[in-house]
C-alpha cells in the first residue's frame, strides 16, 4: 500500500477514534475499532486481551528477533477549558481538533500505517508486532502489561508519543511516596505532647533541599516534590500523625531502589512507596533505532514525561508526530502534515533497520 493512501486512512481512522470516547478502564469501543479496522486490510490473527490490540506482520519468522511498535489509545478526560467539541474531529486550518487527537491518536494510526506498509513484506530481518494498548494513562495494571507475555522475547520498542518526531532515548520514572511522621497526642494549651507536624518538618527540608550526587546526561537530577500534606483535626489538639507525598521523577543514574533506600536512611518518617513499577528508562545511542533517527536528521533528547516506556523491560525509544506540549490541553489538535511526516518517518527509520541488505 501507498504512503499516500496510508495517510489518507490513518487520518480516517483517528477521526473514528476521536469521535469515540476511550478514557482510560473504558477503551472497548475504540478497541473494537481498532480491530475492526487491522482485519479489514487483511491482517489475520488479530489477537485482543481485554482492551489491548494486537497482530504481528504477516510472515512472522520464529528465528527472527521481534521489534515491538506501540501506541495508546485510551485519553484523559477532556480538559475543562474547552470551547469545542472534544469528539468532534473536525479538521480547520490544517489542523484535526479532538480529544488524544495528538495524545496519542496521531502516533497510534501512524505506527498502524507503518506496520501496514511492512505487513506484507518477506524480506524483514526482524518480526514486527503492532500494539495498540490501553489504560497508559493511568498507568493502569491492564494495558500493555498484561499483553507482554503473549508478544513473545521482544528485542527491542518503538513507543509512540508525541515528541515531533525527535527521539527521546531516556525518561523518567515514578515513585509516589506515603510518609508518615509520628507524634504524642496532646492539649494544645498545655505543654504536653509531642507535635507530629514539627516531626515532619525536618524531612520536607531534607525532601526539598537534597541532591543526588549522580547526574543523568539526559535527565539530569532526580527531582523530588512534597505535593501533599495532612495532619490534625482540630485547633486545640497536638496531631500525633502528620502524612505528606512526595513525587519523586527517577533518572537513569540509579535504580528503584537505590533511590528508595537513600530516602529511608536520611529521613525520620516511614516512608512506604505506592508502586515500583514505574521505572527510568533508556536505550543506547548506539542502539540500531537510534542511529537510524540520526541519521533522518532528528536530535536525542531526555523525556521528562511518562509513558508505557516506563512499563517496558527492553530496550524502547520514544518517538511520534505531534508536539508534548500540547498533550492534556483544550481543544487539543494535531497538524496533518505531522501525521503524514509521521508516517513516512516511521517507514524511513524501520526500513533502515529491519529490512534485509538495508
Amino acid at each position: 500500500m501507498k504512503q499516500k493512501e496510508l495517510y489518507h486512512q490513518a487520518v480516517q481512522l483517528l477521526q473514528e477514534l476521536i469521535q469515540t470516547p476511550s478514557f482510560s478502564r473504558e477503551e472497548d469501543k475504540t478497541a473494537a475499532i481498532l480491530s475492526g479496522f487491522l482485519k479489514g486490510r487483511g491482517v489475520e490473527s488479530v489477537h485482543q486481551q481485554q482492551n489491548n490490540i494486537w497482530a504481528f506482520n504477516r510472515h512472522f519468522n520464529p528465528a527472527l528477533p521481534t521489534l515491538l511498535l506501540n501506541s495508546h489509545h485510551d485519553t484523559v478526560k477532556p480538559n475543562v477549558g474547552y470551547t469545542r467539541n472534544p469528539f468532534e474531529a473536525a479538521i480547520e486550518d490544517g489542523k484535526l481538533f479532538g480529544l488524544g487527537s495528538n495524545d496519542a491518536g496521531g502516533c497510534l494510526v501512524s505506527l498502524v500505517a507503518a506496520f501496514l506498509y511492512f505487513y506484507e513484506r518477506q524480506d524483514l530481518k526482524y518480526n514486527l508486532v503492532l500494539a495498540a494498548t490501553a489504560e497508559e494513562e493511568i498507568s493502569g495494571s491492564n494495558g500493555i502489561e498484561t499483553i507482554l507475555p503473549q508478544l513473545g522475547h521482544i528485542e527491542a520498542a518503538i513507543v509512540g508519543e508525541p515528541t515531533e518526531m525527535h527521539l527521546a532515548v531516556a525518561e523518567k520514572g515514578l515513585i509516589v511516596l506515603d510518609c508518615t511522621a509520628k507524634g504524642k497526642a496532646g492539649h494544645a494549651a498545655r505543654e504536653e505532647g509531642v507535635n507530629a507536624i514539627y516531626e515532619a518538618l525536618p524531612d520536607i527540608a531534607w525532601f526539598q533541599s537534597y541532591t543526588f550526587p549522580k547526574m543523568s546526561e539526559h535527565l539530569g537530577p532526580v527531582k523530588m516534590s512534597v505535593t501533599v500534606l495532612q495532619a490534625g483535626t482540630q485547633h486545640n489538639v497536638v496531631p500525633d500523625t502528620c502524612t505528606f507525598t512526595v513525587d519523586v521523577r527517577l533518572t537513569d543514574a540509579y535504580t528503584m531502589e537505590e533511590v528508595l533506600e537513600t530516602i529511608q536512611q536520611h529521613v525520620k518518617a516511614e516512608v512506604q512507596p505506592r508502586s515500583m513499577r514505574l521505572k527510568p528508562s533508556n536505550i543506547s545511542l548506539e542502539h540500531p533505532l537510534v542511529q537510524a533517527g540520526l541519521r533522518l536528521g532528528r536530535q536525542t533528547y531526555g523525556s521528562p514525561t511518562l509513558s508505557d516506556q516506563a512499563l517496558l523491560p527492553m530496550p524502547s525509544l520514544k518517538i511520534g508526530p505531534g508536539f508534548s506540549g500540547r498533550s492534556h490541553m483544550a481543544d487539543e489538535y494535531i497538524y496533518l502534515h505531522e501525521i503524514e511526516e509521521g508516517i513516512k518517518n516511521y517507514i524511513e527509520l524501520l526500513e533502515s533497520v529491519i529490512i534485509l541488505n538495508s
